[in-house]
C-alpha cells in the first residue's frame, strides 16, 4: 500500500477498468487552496463554517497503482484560526508483479477501507498586505485499513508540515514542506515539499500549477524512489464558493516515473462573515434577561 494515494499508467485490462471506475467516482476539494493539488495551504476554514468533499484520486508508478475512491472529507472551522479535519476513504492496491521491481510491487490486488485521516490545521500568523500567513496542518493516520491485504500501514503514522500563503488580487501562491513519520516494516519516513501558483479566471474558473517533491516511501509503496512532479489543475464554480468541481493531473519531471490524478466535488456552508452573533445574547444570560424584563410601572 502507498502512504498517500495517487495514480500511474499500467497496462492490463483489469487494472485499467478498475482505475477508470474509481476515477469516475466524484471527489471534492477546497474553495481556494489545497485539494485538488498535493501542496496544501495554511488557511483554515472560517469559524463556524464547514466543508465537505466527495472525491477519487489515483497515484502510481511502474511498481504499483493505488486508486482511491470513493473518499469523503469533512472540515470544520471549530475555533478561531483552527480547522478540524477528517477523511474516510476506500481504495485499491494494484501491484504490477514485475520481477524487475521485486520485492516491491508484488502480491494480489485488493480493494477496501483505507487508513483514516484526522488532522488539525492551525494558522499562527495571519496574512497582511506585506506579510504571508503561516500555519501547520498536523495529521494522524489511524490504522483502519487491512495491513494483511496491503490497504493499511498497520500502525498509526503522521504528517508534520508547515505551510505559507500570500494572496495578491486574483493571484494566490502557497507552499511549504514537512516530514511523514512511518514506523513500519516496508515503509520509510520521508520529507515532502511543494509550491503552487494559481489565478482566478473570470467568475467561474481558478487554474494553477504546482511543483511537488517527495522522498522514497519504502518497498511496500509504489513510490520506491523520490520524485519531483508538475501538476496542473483547478476549480470550476457551479455556485461560488458554495459548490465546485475540482480536478488535477500531473507527471514526474525528475525522478521515478509517477502519475497523479484527482477529481472531486466540494460544498461549503456556514454563517455569513458579516453576521454578528455577539449582539444577540443567549437565552440564559443576564443580558437576555435584562432585555426581556418588563418595564417598571410609572
Amino acid at each position: 500500500m502507498k502512504l498517500h494515494k495517487r495514480l500511474s499508467t499500467h497496462p492490463g485490462p483489469v487494472r485499467a477498468v478498475l482505475a477508470a471506475l474509481l476515477l469516475m467516482t466524484i471527489e471534492a476539494s477546497r474553495a481556494h487552496a489545497g485539494p485538488p493539488f498535493q501542496t496544501d495551504d495554511p488557511e483554515p476554514v472560517d469559524l463556524g463554517h464547514y466543508e465537505f468533499y466527495v472525491f477519487s484520486s489515483s497515484d502510481g508508478t511502474p511498481v504499483e497503482t493505488d486508486p482511491t475512491g470513493p473518499a469523503f472529507e469533512f472540515n470544520w472551522g471549530a475555533l478561531p484560526n483552527t480547522q478540524l479535519h477528517a477523511i474516510v476513504s476506500f481504495g485499491a492496491v494494484l501491484p504490477s508483479d514485475n520481477p524487475i521491481d521485486a520485492p516491491a510491487g508484488t502480491g494480489p490486488s485488493a480493494y477496501g477501507l483505507l487508513d483514516t485521516e484526522l488532522g488539525v490545521k492551525y494558522r499562527f500568523i495571519s496574512q497582511t498586505t506585506n506579510r504571508p500567513e503561516i500555519g501547520s496542518f498536523t495529521m494522524i493516520e489511524l490504522p483502519t485499513g487491512s495491513y494483511a491485504r496491503g490497504l493499511g500501514v498497520g500502525k498509526a503514522w503522521y504528517k508534520l508540515p508547515i505551510w505559507i500563503q500570500k494572496d495578491s488580487g486574483p493571484w494566490t501562491t502557497y507552499g511549504g514542506g514537512g516530514y511523514q513519520v512511518v514506523d513500519q516494516i516496508g515503509y520509510r519516513s520521508f520529507p515532502y515539499a511543494g509550491w503552487l501558483l494559481q489565478r482566478d479566471i473570470g467568475q467561474e474558473w481558478t487554474l494553477g500549477g504546482e511543483l511537488w517533491y517527495h522522498g522514497a516511501e519504502g518497498l511496500a509503496t509504489p513510490q520506491t524512489h523520490s520524485a519531483t512532479m508538475f501538476d496542473f489543475g483547478g476549480y470550476y464554480y457551479f455556485r461560488k464558493p458554495a459548490f465546485q468541481l475540482l480536478f488535477c493531473a500531473g507527471r514526474t519531471v525528475v525522478g521515478q516515473s509517477e502519475t497523479y490524478l484527482y477529481l472531486g466535488l466540494y460544498w461549503t456552508w456556514g454563517k455569513k462573515k458579516d453576521q454578528d452573533t455577539s449582539a444577540t445574547p443567549v437565552s440564559w444570560s443576564m443580558a437576555a434577561r435584562a432585555a426581556t424584563a418588563p418595564a417598571p410601572a410609572l
